[in-house]
């Protein structure tokens, strides 16, 4: 069968978003009240801040607002968070279409799709800007806000996977705060929470010279999810001292532990998929009597210096450290031997039993550090205004490990029914690793015109890694070392239709760096590959006003794939071969009238593997991608002076099981459904929240990952409810 260029007439489909786009632009602008005649009566004007006006920090273009940046990034604020009653980073799952699961088991690291593509937890994520490492149980209580940049990173990372980055923006002082807040939900799961800033005096007139916000938070944990009791706790602090009228210093450190079993996922019986309706989701396939908690400790500290050097000019120094501490435990449900001999390696057997092991992994450390020196400036050159960002990011990367347990057990199945045996034996390697970066980088946004604005950007990185095995026989830790320089481009052009709407064109690079695995059957095991270079066109349109912002675009990411090739002998070779060529539409719109608003975004994604040697790969979709997805939200005052009704609904299309396409889960749809009420109580304010996620019990699988070989599926969630309070001072 001929396969069209256009499977799903993306282009047909932008054309229709675009004019539907413009038709709202034309109606928000003849609603917007700053067009119509002035009243004698009229109350004096609010100004109210909105998504548009804020400023994406991890874009790296200082303070302009999304509004203005010819690139696409969602900001979730901390209130948008306690409203839905997200815990976890897996939770930007059910807010923003361009955002997917990855492999989310609870009680475990989230992992995250966006545009179609896996985020590296390695390399993908920061915090206030600095790189991080997510493999971590990543505490929200402390948070502002998670931005959300979508598409190739290359000028704000050195090396990151092409979906985006993930940026966490931590709570700073503010004035007077005092919140306490107690959550309960679930079978029992109990949360309580402190929220408390205050501003001080430096005894020298300055009544506001220091800040200092404190959060805590402590849950005992008690999920639908059976076998899966836990706890988590989390204490921080930061401080800012106004040195004086140009300088500022801010510093934090957070303390974090969490410890709960964590959750496999089910799979395919055989070659069958099994009805989700069948699958009782509460069931923990983790439910040994030996089975031991998954436990994440976190330590992390940052110091950030400003210098206002003149009206015009700002230097940064902002440096922090990372410290990481993980038992990594699992009754671990992989493949199935049957009972013929017949060995099923993607999948459980077809009478519901697999092959369970003891997985073990402890005492893991993870260390990050990282330092960025930085200028920020305007100048005209030309006639041409220039803001302009320059600096140096150093980084460093290590992690040691032990050797770990990977033994079979025993039999299990799929309703949790059958014991087996533990043996924790560290007969495993693991690798140990040792990263460095260097990144100069540079980014200009060039005034051309009244309306036209050029962006560019460039990074620079000189990178040094090395690993060996641990655990292994002397003289078999199978050392690599490595070093590249990378240089990543990025170009933008901007147009101001009007005030309030902007058309934008850009195109990026991003770039990876791997090496061959460390395994016996590779024959360039350990080498480096050449860089794993993706790039990236969008275009778009976007507006920002008081009733509505709203943005429409089309992006094309095409990424060098890799993949293993048979190289004789029971051999193989980690090979470049092909491209991961994934292309879509978005449309995000926050809607807002008096007393209400509804958040709304959808994707359409096409996503293919193309130009591979192997042509019974070319055409075929990466599992667990989604073609469509919608997440809603919608609020709005109700009766009661103070109640706010809110929903939520989100949609996702079908996914690959397989990277053949053979097996496929059918889409899902869910409804979320919540009340927020602030009472008065004298000077102080009571804030009551409810809510009950899946309240149609709707049985589906969620997601669909394949790794190691292996297809897993993980059910969605079953009707749960959440009610909290919080007592603000």
């Amino acid at each position: 069968m001929a396969r069209s260029s256009t499977p799903f007439s993306l282009h047909r489909l932008a054309v229709a978003l675009v004019s539907c786009g413009l038709g709202l632009h034309a109606a928000a602008q003849s609603a917007n009240p700053s067009d119509s005649p002035p009243s004698s009566t009229a109350l004096p004007g609010v100004v109210v801040k909105g998504a548009s006006e804020a400023p994406l920090s991890v874009g790296g273009f200082g303070d302009t607002p999304i509004a203005k940046l010819p690139l696409q990034a969602s900001i979730v604020s901390a209130e948008r968070m306690t409203d839905r009653g997200l815990i976890s980073l897996a939770g930007l799952t059910s807010l923003d279409a361009s955002v997917g699961d990855s492999y989310n088991s609870a009680g475990y690291v989230s992992y995250l799709k966006v545009r179609g593509f896996d985020l590296d937890n390695r390399f993908n994520y920061r915090r206030d800007g600095l790189p991080i490492n997510a493999e971590a149980a990543i505490s929200l209580s402390n948070k502002g806000s998670l931005e959300v940049l979508k598409g190739t990173s290359g000028i704000q990372a050195g090396t990151s996977a092409p979906g985006g980055l993930v940026n966490l923006v931590v709570k700073r002082p503010t004035l007077e705060l005092t919140s306490v807040t107690l959550a309960v939900s679930e079978r029992g799961t109990i949360d309580t929470a402190m929220d408390w800033s205050r501003r001080f005096s430096d005894g020298h007139g300055n009544d506001k010279a220091f800040g200092l916000r404190v959060n805590v938070e402590a849950a005992k944990l008690r999920p639908e999810l059976r076998d899966a009791d836990g706890n988590r706790w989390l204490l921080s602090a930061a401080g800012d001292w106004r040195v004086s009228r140009d300088t500022l210093v801010e510093a934090e450190v957070e303390l974090s532990r969490q410890s709960q079993p964590s959750q496999p996922g089910f799979s395919l019986l055989g070659s069958t998929l099994p009805d989700a309706k069948s699958i009782d989701p509460r069931i923990n396939l983790n439910n040994q009597s030996w089975s031991q908690p998954v436990v994440f400790e976190g330590k992390t500290a940052s110091l950030r210096v400003t210098h206002q050097l003149n009206a015009d000019w700002k230097l940064q120094a902002h440096g922090a450290i990372q410290r990481l501490v993980n038992d990594d435990r699992l009754a671990y449900p992989f493949g199935c031997t049957a009972s013929d001999g017949t060995y099923y390696a993607s999948s459980y057997c077809p009478d519901g039993t697999f092959d369970q092991y003891d997985f073990r992994s402890e005492n893991e450390h993870r260390d990050t550090d990282a330092l960025d020196l930085s200028a920020q400036g305007k100048l005209d050159i030309g006639g041409m205004r220039h803001d302009l960002s320059t600096g140096v990011l150093f980084s460093r990367f290590r992690s040691r490990l032990q050797g770990q347990a990977y033994n079979f057990a025993g039999t299990g199945n799929i309703w949790g029914t059958l014991p087996t045996v533990a043996d924790p034996s560290l007969t495993g390697t693991n690798t140990d690793r040792t990263e460095r970066s260097t990144e100069f980088y540079l980014r200009d946004a060039v005034q051309l015109s009244e309306r036209w604005q050029g962006w560019l950007g460039l990074r620079h990185t000189r990178l040094h890694r090395e690993s060996w095995q641990v655990n292994a026989a002397p003289g078999a830790e199978q050392p690599t070392r490595y070093s590249q320089s990378l240089t990543t481009p990025w170009l933008g052009a901007s147009y101001a239709i009007d005030p309030q709407l902007m058309a934008y064109g850009s195109w990026g690079e991003g770039v990876q760096s791997d090496v061959a695995p460390n395994r016996a059957e590779y024959v360039n095991k350990g080498r480096a590959l050449p860089a794993l270079r993706s790039k990236q066109w969008e275009f778009g349109l976007k507006s920002g006003s008081r009733s509505v912002d709203w943005s429409i675009n089309y992006f094309d990411i095409r990424q060098a794939a890799a993949r293993d090739v048979d190289a004789g002998g029971g051999l193989v070779e980690r090979v470049l071969d092909g491209t991961q060529h994934h292309r879509g539409i978005e449309a995000q719109a926050d809607l807002k009238w008096t007393g209400g608003g509804v958040v709304a975004s959808a994707m359409k994604l096409r996503a293919r593997i193309e130009g591979s040697s192997d042509a019974s790969l070319n055409g075929l979709k990466p599992a667990n991608v989604p073609e469509t997805t919608l997440k809603l939200q919608a609020h709005q005052n109700a009766f009661l002076t103070g109640l706010e009704l809110q929903a939520g609904l989100v949609y996702e299309g079908k996914r690959m099981v397989l990277p053949d396409n053979s097996v496929a889960i059918p889409g899902w749809t869910r409804l979320d459904l919540g009340a927020k009420y602030e009472q008065n109580v004298g000077r102080q304010l009571l804030i009551w929240r409810v809510g009950v996620d899946n309240v149609t019990d709707r049985r589906a699988w969620r997601e669909s990952p394949y790794q190691y070989g292996h297809a897993y599926l993980y059910p969605l969630a079953n009707r749960t409810w959440r009610a909290s309070v919080e007592w603000v001072l």
